[in-house]
């Protein structure tokens, strides 16, 4: 079962089945959307572990999926990889040097594809990076591996938090008894 959901938003079925191709089979779950109204409904659906989105797109472009992810907190956590065939009409919206994101320009080659993902995980803003951080020398490897410990982490905090809340709630039963005894 693949721990990492990769959401894809690209109003090219090529670029879609492209990216899906270069990646390690079995070590993520491509989840694709062809516009960005939809990317965006799926950002917030299935809580991706990076998002590929493509600048030009149709009903929502990627310029305002861009500016909605900047406006959320959980969803400026997920790094983001913008791609686009044209660099010019990216840099006319966001000046370089790009501060929070990678860029890879399309076409890309599955060399260029990894190196953006890798750049992503370490430009994910230093005030909501998950810990550990990922240092700039990891590999690819490395960086799969590090997003797997904290995917792990995380819910054993939701269920570490679902059991204080049980175990509050029993606590309260408790005081409840006790002094219903002692009147």
């Amino acid at each position: 079962m693949s721990t990492h959901k990769i959401l894809v938003i690209d109003d090219s079925k090529v670029i879609r089945m492209r990216v899906r191709d270069m990646l390690p089979a079995g070590n993520f779950e491509i989840i694709e959307a062809k516009d960005g109204l939809e990317g965006y409904n799926l950002m917030i659906s299935e809580h991706p572990n990076l998002i590929m989105l493509d600048f030009l797109l149709p009903k929502m472009s990627g310029w305002e999926v861009f500016q909605q992810i900047q406006k959320e907190y959980t969803l400026r956590q997920i790094p983001l990889v913008l791609m686009s065939g044209r660099k010019e009409e990216v840099v006319e919206k966001i000046p370089e040097p790009f501060e929070h994101f990678a860029f890879v320009e399309k076409p890309f080659e599955k060399g260029q594809l990894v190196a953006a993902i890798k750049e992503a995980m370490t430009k994910v803003p230093k005030d909501i990076r998950p810990s550990p951080s990922i240092p700039p020398e990891a590999t690819p490897q490395d960086t799969v591996s590090m997003m797997t410990e904290i995917e792990s982490l995380k819910k054993q905090v939701v269920t570490l938090e679902g059991e204080v809340s049980t175990l509050k709630k029993n606590l309260s039963q408790i005081i409840k008894f006790i002094k219903q005894k002692l009147q």
